[in-house]
């Protein structure tokens, strides 16, 4: 739709109130089929996506490239990658809304297979920065088209439970992805080339699942939960008429965009997420290096482990924040935001100071905490609120237009370890956590208008 202010969207799978009780069946089991393969489909991403940070360390340890692919230019290669993340962020969103999930999430998964097998076979830095200008396109395929397909099969008054536990799926990828590459890239193969292209074979996996087993929109599941009842076809035109964008929007493609920029929460979410999102992207795409250089005597698998702890209380907290914005704060998305931020405030702080200790227990402790509140308010603005603050025809435009201004503030994530001490580098952090909460905090009662009663 050309208007992003919030509007009514399907709350079921077309189920007429008549329906009978094989249609409700169907209709259930497409909830769920949709659930678990878009989740597998963004964690996919991720076995791509992290296979840099896990190559880092062999990269930085090869006498071949020394004085060629050093700190500095490896963090210009992740600022790269970011920059390019962020552009297609602004773009894919909208396509998604034009032309449905299924097209712009193949597409992705393509391209990033491709940038990671190419990574895989070379090390001359012009292939690598091409390389990861693709797979800055690609992956950012991923997450908005995927946030609209959810929303378009569950209602508002659920999504804080259900997208809070679809979140998951890049705290598990960041945490399952960087293990399994590394013990591929370092055991088995002893070379940093496997870890691109081991997650490129387990993405392509990912891709024909996804094929398979995924659909746009409940009309598009209609077909075989109509098996049970013919009067779903009717049904099935009602949500259609909601979920797909009008002829109109097609004709003017940026114009929700342009409802957007006029939008105040949308903009203050991605204002948010600009200043949140560089805490989590440093850690995810240099956690390995970051602890290897507070913990020299780990080695690096052991500086590929520890980060575990920061992946796995990221899959806690979307759950977490989920059901507290549901239940708790009844729909309200700001207020667990407000307070997330406020405990990663204080962890980023004190990062350097515990951290000095030299004990890999603290460090992974540290790491939990900042894990939990990080993903636990990345969650809530990207996803939730996006989306319920985005219209059911541009909920992909809101959801790509807030993650966009997030992707912006990522470069920083992957440009700045490279350059800053770790004192500078997490007290900057936390900074921006801090400003992040202040700007939410006016709208602590702010209630999208999608809400069911």
């Amino acid at each position: 739709m050309a208007d992003l202010a919030p509007q009514s969207v399907p709350h079921e799978p077309p189920v007429p109130p008549g329906g009978t009780r094989a249609a409700l069946r169907a209709a259930a089991r497409w909830r769920r089929q949709i659930f678990a393969v878009t989740w597998l489909a963004y964690a996919g991403f991720y076995f791509v996506r992290q296979a840099f940070a896990v190559a880092k360390l062999g990269i930085l340890d090869d006498p071949t490239l020394h004085g060629v692919l050093t700190e500095r230019v490896l963090g210009v290669l992740d600022a790269v990658y970011l920059a390019a993340y962020a552009v297609g962020q602004f773009l894919w969103g909208m396509w998604a809304d034009r032309f449905g999930p299924r097209v712009v999430v193949t597409v992705g998964m393509l391209g990033a297979i491709a940038a990671a097998c190419t990574m895989g076979v070379s090390s001359a830095l012009l292939v690598f920065g091409g390389a990861m200008v693709v797979q800055g396109l690609s992956q950012s395929a991923g997450w908005a088209p995927l946030c609209k397909n959810m929303g378009n099969f569950f209602p508002v008054h659920t999504r804080g439970r259900v997208l809070g536990l679809w979140s998951t799926n890049y705290a598990f990828g960041g945490l399952a992805a960087p293990p399994f590459l590394a013990w591929w890239a370092y055991q088995v193969l002893d070379s940093w080339h496997a870890a691109f292209l081991v997650g490129a074979a387990t993405l392509a996996v990912v891709l024909v699942v996804f094929l398979l087993f995924q659909r746009d929109a409940p009309p598009d599941a209609a077909p075989t939960a109509s098996k049970a009842t013919a009067s779903n076809a009717a049904a099935s035109t009602a949500a259609a008429s909601t979920s797909a964008p009008p002829a109109a929007a097609r004709r003017a493609p940026f114009a929700p965009y342009r409802a957007a920029l006029r939008d105040r929460m949308v903009l203050t979410l991605g204002a948010a997420y600009f200043l949140l999102k560089p805490a989590r992207y440093a850690i995810l795409l240099w956690g390995p290096v970051l602890v290897s250089e507070r913990l020299p005597a780990v080695g690096k698998v052991g500086a590929t482990v520890i980060p575990i702890s920061f992946g796995a209380a990221g899959v806690l907290a979307p759950m977490l924040i989920g059901w507290l914005s549901d239940t708790v704060f009844r729909s309200r998305r700001v207020p667990p935001c407000v307070l997330a931020l406020a405990v990663l405030t204080g962890a980023l702080a004190l990062f350097m100071p515990l951290t000095a200790t030299g004990s890999a227990v603290v460090m992974m402790a540290v790491l939990a905490v900042i894990g939990l509140a990080v993903y636990a308010a990345d969650a809530m603005i990207s996803c939730v609120a996006a989306v319920d603050f985005g219209s059911a025809g541009g909920a992909g435009t809101a959801a790509g237009l807030v993650n966009g201004c997030g992707s912006i503030g990522a470069v920083l994530g992957g440009l700045l370890p490279g350059f800053l001490s770790g004192t500078a580098l997490f007290h900057g952090f936390a900074g921006a956590a801090l400003v992040a909460g202040l700007l939410l905090l006016p709208h602590w009662n702010r209630r999208p208008a999608t809400r069911s009663s």
